[in-house]
């Protein structure tokens, strides 16, 4: 079967892509994360997720795996903290309500892209500014959009999620295997062939 790339540096992303029995190579990739004009978070990535599977391409029979993620609030895009201040008042306005995790999947393959948005609903229940401070002290919210990490510590400040939980830690499994299936690469065959070959 064909080699399937994860453009991505992010653990989660390939921990969730392990968890589905996908064997992969890693090939991070840098691109403009700037925003466009009016472009609308939704559009906004799915074009990240589509420039970073298409950049991580260096081979024809490639299957290349590109995704990005974005907290969404009152239509505003609450990207990586720049720092602890920017932590601390991007999770007291996530505190007390329900914010958008949006996530593209881009699969990358045969000259083609095919591309997935996932919208999931988290509400927050209210955070106390010690319990923020706290979180914040433990480095977790710095690398992450939205500033908490839903597989981690933050996990605490979940009241209810509606939608794709693997979707908000980085990576939509029920989608990337739909895409991969589209692409000529059913995940339950990669399953198959594993079981086939420890039964040998």
């Amino acid at each position: 079967m064909q080699s399937i790339i994860l453009a991505s540096a992010s653990p989660r992303r390939a921990e969730l892509l392990t968890q589905i029995g996908v064997p992969f190579h890693t090939r991070p990739v840098g691109i403009d994360e700037t925003p466009q004009g009016d472009e609308s978070p939704s559009a906004y990535v799915e074009r990240l997720a589509r420039e970073k599977a298409v950049a991580g391409v260096s081979d024809p029979d490639e299957i290349v795996i590109g995704s990005d993620t974005s907290v969404v609030l009152g239509g505003d895009i609450l990207g990586k903290p720049v720092n602890a201040a920017d932590a601390e008042a991007t999770l007291g306005r996530l505190s007390g309500h329900t914010h958008q995790v949006m996530t593209a999947v881009a699969l990358a393959a045969g000259g083609q892209c095919y591309t997935r948005v996932v919208i999931t609903d988290v509400t927050f229940r209210e955070l106390c500014p010690e319990e923020i401070r706290a979180y914040i002290a433990s480095g977790e919210p710095m690398d992450k959009a939205g500033s908490y990490g839903i597989q981690g510590l933050g996990g605490i400040f979940v009241k209810e999620i509606r939608g794709s939980y693997s979707s908000v830690v980085g990576l939509p499994l029920q989608e990337t295997a739909t895409l991969l299936a589209q692409a000529g690469y059913p995940v339950w065959k990669v399953w198959q062939r594993s079981l086939e070959s420890h039964n040998e």
